[in-house]
């Protein structure tokens, strides 16, 4: 229990400060200037961030189960490193995602691109490192499709105003900071590494005295 809900806390955060200014909180602003009807929108956000990052956090208990521990410890302290840097590159938005299409309705159209623009995409590689990394997939996908949310509802209700207010850099400076935490962690045993155990103290001889 206590453990789930450290990678719900854990990956809620990291997702919703490495979501800010990402190539789908872009989208989000797209959509809602286009068409200017913000629930169907958002429910669609949700929907394919639930699939999407369902589908990676089962990837990442997956890779759990096909790693030893120490090669799983090398994977994810190099990923969460490598991660800390990619998060520094700042993300725009590809041509074809202005394109989107809304002849299937403005949920089905969200549903679609959010799920592709979200293929290989920063969060959805941190979500699979975090549920291999924690080994809890339903906290870490609760937790990444909330910081998603989080990142990008307000996006579609207040528009761009709200990103003007929040000095992006910075914002991706302290996501690097705490993946290169989470690499080093992991690197080092991390939370979950096996505690060192105390040394054996000698029994005294009960039986030799009786």
């Amino acid at each position: 229990m206590i453990a789930g809900m450290e990678a719900f806390l854990v990956s809620t955060g990291i997702v919703a400060l490495a979501e800010m200014g990402d190539k789908t909180q872009l989208l989000s602003l797209v959509l809602a200037a286009r068409f200017r009807k913000p629930w169907p929108i958002v429910w669609g956000i949700l929907v394919a961030t639930l699939v999407n990052h369902g589908l990676a956090g089962a990837v990442g208990s997956w890779v759990t189960t096909q790693l030893g521990p120490e090669a799983l410890r090398w994977v994810l302290g190099g990923s969460f490193l490598a991660m800390a840097v990619w998060i520094l590159i700042p993300d725009k938005l590809d041509d074809e995602d202005e394109q989107t299409n809304p002849r299937w309705g403005i949920f089905a159209t969200t549903v679609v691109a959010f799920f592709l623009a979200e293929m290989g995409d920063k969060t959805q590689i941190a979500t699979v490192m975090l549920a291999a990394q924690f080994q809890s997939w339903s906290g870490v996908v609760a937790g990444t499709t909330l910081g998603m949310m989080l990142a990008n509802a307000p996006v579609v209700w207040l528009g761009d105003a709200i990103t003007r207010k929040i000095s992006l850099t910075w914002v991706h400076r302290i996501s690097a900071v705490i993946f290169a935490i989470l690499g080093l962690l992991a690197l080092w045993g991390g939370p979950h590494g096996d505690a060192p155990k105390p040394p054996l103290v000698d029994q005294p001889l009960t039986a030799a005295t009786t």
